[in-house]
């Protein structure tokens, strides 16, 4: 019964068409119908059983597409490492100090020089450094100090490194006046003029508001008679 009703349908509709297109009544859309149904179900699903088939060429390249990728990934890390320690370098050299700068930072003294019991007075990165020739009764005298009487307890052989001679920085701890040598109530000793401070033969304070004492800086000996700072 459909099968004959479907042609006879068909001639309706085509007859309808011919009819319009001489009379132009209808619209194109209708003049180009296509009794045809599409929807998406009519298209069929992709099928991607290849990709599944340990046998095709895809799956034969994976492992070596892999080492391919590991080795560019690892060659750009090394390259851009290598960039950024040159770019990081080059500011780094251009913030460091210039060589006249790292000159000052050492100063090299001569102790020939410096009479038995006198102290001379050298410049340092822009402070006074006191050389102290310490006679032998200054030794044992600061050596005899008991560290309970000492607001900053150091001994005697931790501030120097010849008994003989004191190498310290020359600025009172307290507000950086210059303290005066052999002075003060301590025989051998220094004196700070601005706020009563007094210090004895190794630097240590001993009275006054000076809280710890004189600065010993960095210092080797080069020889029995040459020192560097810094």
């Amino acid at each position: 019964m459909w099968e004959k009703v479907m042609p006879l349908s068909d001639m309706i509709i085509n007859y309808g068409i011919k009819v319009a297109k001489k009379k132009k009544y209808l619209p194109v859309s209708f003049m180009s119908y296509n009794p045809n149904r599409y929807a998406h179900t009519d298209i069929p699903l992709p099928d991607f059983h290849n990709s599944d088939d340990k046998k095709s060429q895809t799956a034969k390249s994976k492992g070596s597409r892999k080492c391919s990728n590991y080795t560019a990934s690892f060659v750009a890390g090394v390259a851009g490492m290598y960039g950024l320690k040159a770019h990081m370098l080059h500011y780094i050299l251009f913030l460091a100090p210039s060589r006249d700068t790292l000159a000052m930072a050492q100063t090299e003294a001569s102790l020939s020089n410096i009479p038995m019991g006198k102290v001379s007075v050298i410049k340092w990165r822009g402070k006074p450094v006191f050389i102290y020739h310490r006679p032998q009764n200054i030794i044992e005298q600061e050596r005899a100090v008991s560290l309970s009487t000492l607001r900053d307890p150091q001994t005697d052989e931790e501030r120097v490194q010849k008994p003989e001679w004191l190498i310290a920085v020359g600025v009172c701890t307290h507000l950086g006046c210059i303290p005066i040598p052999n002075a003060g109530i301590i025989p051998g000793g220094f004196f700070c003029p601005c706020h009563g401070s007094h210090f004895d033969g190794s630097g240590r304070v001993r009275k006054g508001p000076a809280p710890t004492n004189l600065d010993i800086p960095e210092y080797k000996f080069i020889d029995d008679d040459n020192i560097i700072i810094g």
